[in-house]
C-alpha cells in the first residue's frame, strides 16, 4: 500500500481548550480515516493542559493523529505572541525535515505565518483556514485600539499578511458564506478557491429526544413542568451581550411568568448575577451551572429557547455561533440578533427561531409576539441542523480539499 499522504495541522487554540474539544478534534478524526496521517501542532494554555492532557491524548491515540503540544505565553501582550510565533517554526521546521509534509493546514493567522513559510521555502500545499476577519475581530472586540500607533501598527501590518495568506494559499476555508462573497467581490482575492465550513456539530452527540424522555430530563435537572427555560450557552467572552440578554429576559418574563434564564458557562456567575441585579430582575429566576461538553446537551434539551445576541460587526459577518448548531440539532429553537454571519439564513431556511432586528425594547417585544404565534417543530430543526451543520458532512469537505 502507498504512504499516508503526510498533514500537519497548527492551531493556535488548545486541544486541551473546549474550542479544541469541539472543533478541531472531531474533524481530524474523520480526516485521519480517511486515510491522511495526521501531524497536530497546538497550543496550550497550562491549567487546561494539565486537566485534560490524558484525555486528548487519549483521543489522538486512538485515532492515530500525532499530538506536538507547545506551551501558550499570554503575557507580555505582543511579545509573547511574537515568541509563541518563533517557537511555532522551531517545532514546525524540525517536524519537517523528520516527516516532510505534502499539506500544511493552518487555523487562523498566527499558524498561517508558519503556512506562508513552508509554501514559500517548500512548495508544500498550503490550507488557510481563516476563520473570521481576525485583525477586525481584535479592532471590534476592542482588543486593538486604532487611537494607539502601536496598534494601528500592527493592524497593517496584520492586513498586509492577510493579503499574503490569502494570495499564497491552495485553498481558504471560510465559515460563512458571507465571508466568501466578501473575498470574491475583492478583485485581490478573487483567484482564490474558497470552502464555506461552518462550526459544524457531532449530530450522534447532540439529538433530540422523545416528549416522554425531556420530561424526565427535566425533573432530574429541578425543573418544573410550568417553567419556560431560556437557555444561554458557552462563554461570553469579547462577543456575546449579556447585558442586552438579561434585558431582554426581563421583557420576556414580562410575557412568561414561570420563565427562568439559565447560562451553562465557565464565566463567573457573580458578573452574570450583579448585571442581573442591576436590572431588577429576580436573582432566583437566574440560573448558572457548569458543565463539560458531554452534560450540555442534556441542558440544551431541558430547555424550551435558546439564545444569543453577538455584537453586529464586520468581523462577525465571517462568524458561525458554535452553539446555533448544537441548539438546532437538539431540536431547540434560538432567538438572536439579525446580520451575523449567515444566521440569518439558516433561521429563514430551516425555520430554526426568530430574528431580533435591533437590540431594543420595541424589537424585543415584536420579537415576543412572533415566538407567541409560531409552534416550532423540533424534528424539522434537528433535521435542519444535520442538513448544514453536520460534523459528517464537514468531515467530507476537508477531505474534498485535501484530495484537490
Amino acid at each position: 500500500m502507498p504512504d499516508k499522504p503526510k498533514v500537519l495541522y497548527i492551531s493556535y487554540d488548545g486541544m486541551t481548550d473546549p474550542l479544541g474539544q469541539s472543533q478541531v478534534l472531531p474533524y481530524l478524526t474523520g480526516i485521519s480515516a480517511a486515510g491522511y496521517e495526521i501531524h497536530l501542532i497546538s497550543f496550550e494554555k497550562e491549567e487546561l493542559f494539565q486537566r485534560n492532557e490524558g484525555l486528548i491524548r487519549n483521543i489522538c491515540h486512538a485515532n492515530g493523529i500525532r499530538w506536538i503540544p507547545v506551551k501558550y505565553h499570554k503575557n507580555p501582550p505582543i511579545l509573547s505572541t511574537i515568541f509563541d510565533i518563533w517557537k511555532l517554526f522551531t517545532v514546525a521546521k524540525k517536524e519537517h525535515q523528520k516527516h516532510r509534509f505534502q499539506i500544511i493546514h493552518c487555523r487562523s493567522y498566527i499558524a498561517a505565518f508558519a503556512g506562508l513559510f513552508f509554501k514559500k521555502k517548500y512548495g508544500i500545499k498550503f490550507i488557510f483556514d481563516m476563520r473570521g476577519f481576525w485583525p477586525e475581530e481584535r479592532v471590534d472586540g476592542g482588543l486593538w485600539n486604532l487611537k494607539n500607533p502601536v496598534f494601528t501598527f500592527i493592524y497593517s501590518y496584520f492586513k498586509k499578511k492577510e493579503k499574503e495568506f490569502l494570495l499564497a494559499a491552495d485553498e481558504v476555508i471560510t465559515l460563512t458564506h458571507k465571508a466568501k462573497e466578501f473575498l470574491l467581490q475583492n478583485a485581490a482575492y478573487q483567484k482564490q478557491s474558497i470552502t464555506v465550513i461552518p462550526c459544524c456539530v457531532d449530530e450522534k452527540l447532540f439529538t433530540p429526544v422523545a416528549a416522554t424522555d425531556r420530561k424526565s430530563i427535566r425533573h432530574g435537572l429541578g425543573i418544573a413542568d410550568d417553567t419556560f427555560v431560556l437557555l444561554y450557552l458557552g462563554s461570553i467572552g469579547t462577543w456575546y451581550l449579556p447585558d442586552e440578554m438579561l434585558q431582554f429576559f426581563k421583557t420576556f418574563s414580562q410575557h412568561q411568568s414561570h420563565a427562568e434564564f439559565w447560562f451553562i458557562t465557565k464565566e463567573n456567575p457573580e458578573m452574570i448575577l450583579e448585571k442581573a441585579k442591576s436590572r431588577g430582575i429576580d436573582l432566583s429566576k437566574i440560573i448558572i451551572k457548569s458543565a463539560e461538553r458531554k452534560e450540555v446537551v442534556n441542558f440544551i434539551r431541558a430547555a424550551d429557547l435558546g439564545i444569543f445576541f453577538i455584537k453586529n460587526t464586520f468581523s462577525k459577518s465571517a462568524s458561525s455561533p458554535v452553539k446555533q448548531g448544537e441548539m438546532m440539532a437538539c431540536g431547540l429553537p434560538v432567538i438572536c440578533n439579525a446580520g451575523i454571519g449567515d444566521t440569518d439564513m439558516i433561521i429563514h431556511n430551516y425555520q430554526s427561531g426568530i430574528l431580533v432586528e435591533e437590540l431594543d425594547e420595541k424589537f424585543y417585544h415584536k420579537a415576543i409576539s412572533a415566538l407567541e404565534s409560531v409552534q416550532f417543530d423540533t424534528n424539522h430543526i434537528s433535521a435542519g441542523a444535520k442538513d448544514y451543520f453536520s460534523l459528517e458532512q464537514g468531515i467530507q469537505k476537508y477531505v474534498e480539499v485535501y484530495r484537490k
